[in-house]
């Protein structure tokens, strides 16, 4: 029907007859000549119908936003004055002569201008409409070219493209699992994947020595701007290969994704501790483009009467820590209270402060409800280790070590952005050294990755001390941005058995649970490690957007709901007795 996609007109097509077919974008008419912005994934082309053909312009006069149309026309110049740079096809237009409506279109929800406003919720509803924005196309085009870039790196380089099953059985990955009800097995349930973390030991216990998948992973969690109930995961596994040469092949593969489709140059990955980045950062995928660092100062606290800094610096599973804001004195009162509203989402009680205005009349030119509790030596003493010089601003946490690590590591993050801080577009880093556990609020333990990745100790130091070991462990993270995590796995079944043993699981239940993979251990697994990466935060951060809701073609809410299907919905009674489930009664209150 078409012979060329509107946006893929050029210069090099003036004086060609070509068929377009597409949605009419905006309609002008002037002084008796009208325009037809005419628009298809590729992009814009401008038609233009003289009134000296009578049927065509008399159907061009009768068109309007979003009527599916066919024209035939001769490509030529624009006018001089006339050219778009802006515009992919900005030199050319088309002279149309023929015109057919192919279907019309009712009024839309919304204009598909760049500039309007229009609110999430109806966006999501009109889905179908907001996918015709060249905003939205852009970013599903980019998405469709990352994945066929990856498949082809991956192919090059020895990986196979493996499937695993969607209906699966429960596993401990961390979030809670959507479950789906068994028709022929009653009382029994399948889980969606978290991801296919089993299936693809297996595949390498199986000898398929390089494996990938782009695959769907499903999480029954609270949601935030970077998550869905569904979601997109590259997912790589290979055996006979150490964390060294798994980070070099997955870097290179972001690395040539950035420089091919962006032409970004990432450079080199640094490497970073996770111990480093919690207590330089207070989190564990720091951004680097952000000189902020936290400074430790619970020792010099640890002797003043003011126990709201001296209890948690005696406190060893606490923290007091600063947050070295440059120039930050001249943020109001006002927006320093803001701030400490902030950071009450992540459990802080309160965000203490000191603006530095004259230092060198010691405490007195210290501004801060708190300097008279410090006293002079211990405020003079913190200002000399932060290094801080007139006009700067400190904010101190002090409670357990999470909380002023989560707290002082988002507000670091915020005040970044607000006042403009970042020095470069584009930092990243690998997070390695990572801990195998981590105490739960309940006083037990904890995978901080997941229960099969493996330790850097032997199964009995693991059980003696399962808090002191570090896992081999690595994380890929830009822009403070988790970009992917990943871990040598285990393959012996005795340091297996080790790992659930310290998180509670007896040997019984992991032989109930976790018995196939136990098994296939016990017959020549071989070394193996892999990494993930998600794709949809992928494509956000190439994109820049905020959320990964604008590089999803249909997501869902944070709610968990679809507004264009209204998912999730009832189901019938029959369907339900089928599934030999019946639901509870709703009591009115």
């Amino acid at each position: 029907m078409r012979s060329l996609y509107c946006g893929d007109l050029r210069k090099a097509q003036v004086g060609e007859e070509v068929t377009l077919v597409g949605w009419v974008h905006r309609r002008r008419d002037h002084g008796g000549v009208i325009f037809l912005d005419v628009r298809d994934r590729e992009g814009i082309v401008q038609v233009v119908f003289d009134p000296d053909r009578e049927q065509s312009f008399a159907i061009a006069n009768s068109v309007r936003n979003e009527f599916v149309i066919e024209i035939k026309g001769l490509v030529r110049d624009r006018p001089q004055g006339t050219i778009n740079p802006e515009m992919g096809t900005g030199e050319i237009e088309v002279l149309g002569k023929e015109l057919v409506i192919l279907n019309k279109s009712e009024t839309p929800p919304f204009q598909l201008d760049d500039h309007q406003q229009v609110s999430e919720e109806v966006r999501l509803k009109n889905r179908f409409m907001d996918l015709r924005r060249p905003e939205m196309q852009q970013k599903l085009r980019l998405r469709a070219a990352v994945s066929s870039a990856i498949r082809n790196f991956l192919d090059d380089n020895g990986f196979l493209d493996i499937e695993t099953p969607i209906l699966t059985r429960a596993t401990p990955e961390g979030a809670r699992d959507y479950i789906v009800p068994s028709r022929t097995h009653e009382g029994n349930f399948f889980a969606l994947p978290q991801s296919p973390q089993l299936f693809k030991q297996l595949l390498m216990v199986s000898g398929f020595d390089r494996y990938y998948q782009i695959a769907r992973c499903f999480r029954d969690e609270d949601l935030r701007a970077d998550r869905q109930p569904e979601f997109t995961q590259i997912d790589i596994e290979m055996s006979f290969m150490d964390q060294d040469e798994i980070m070099a092949v997955t870097e290179k593969m972001i690395t040539g994704l950035f420089a091919d489709k962006l032409s970004v140059n990432l450079g080199e990955f640094p490497r970073m501790t996770y111990a480093d980045a919690m207590t330089r950062f207070g989190s564990d995928k720091p951004d680097l483009r952000n000189p902020m660092e936290l400074v430790d100062v619970g020792d010099l606290m640890a002797d003043i009467e003011f126990k709201v800094f001296a209890g948690p610096a005696n406190d060893a599973d606490s923290r007091v820590a600063a947050l070295k804001v440059p120039g930050g004195a001249k943020l109001t009162r006002k927006l320093i209270d803001e701030y400490t509203k902030f950071v009450s989402i992540y459990g802080a009680r309160g965000l203490a402060w000191i603006k530095v205005n004259e230092l060198e009349k010691g405490a007195e030119g210290l501004q801060s409800p708190i300097v008279k509790f410090l006293g002079e030596d211990v405020a003079m003493a913190i200002m000399q280790r932060l290094g801080a010089v007139n006009g700067d601003l400190v904010f101190f946490g002090a409670d357990k070590t999470n909380i002023v690590n989560e707290a002082l590591g988002a507000l670091r993050n915020k005040v970044g952005v607000d006042l403009e801080m970042l020095t470069c577009d584009w930092a990243p880093l690998w997070v390695v050294d990572w801990p195998m556990f981590e105490k739960t609020s309940d006083g037990g333990i904890t995978a901080l990755h997941h229960p099969f990745t493996a330790p850097n100790c032997t199964p009995q130091e693991l059980e003696a001390d399962p808090l002191a070991a570090n896992s081999i462990a690595y994380d890929m993270v830009l822009n403070g941005c988790e970009l992917g995590g990943g871990s040598i796995r285990i393959h012996k079944a005795e340091m297996q058995k080790a790992v659930f043993r310290c998180l509670g699981i007896s040997d019984e239940e992991a032989e109930e649970k976790f018995g196939f993979l136990l098994n296939a251990l016990k017959y020549g697994a071989p070394p193996h490690g892999g990494l993930a990466f998600g794709l949809d935060r992928l494509i956000m951060l190439m994109t820049g957007t905020d959320s990964i809701r604008e590089v999803i073609a249909f997501p869902k809410t944070q709610t968990a709901a679809c507004p264009l299907t209204n998912a999730p919905g009832e189901v019938s009674k029959e369907q339900l007795k089928e599934l030999n489930i019946r639901l509870r009664e709703k009591i009115s209150v």
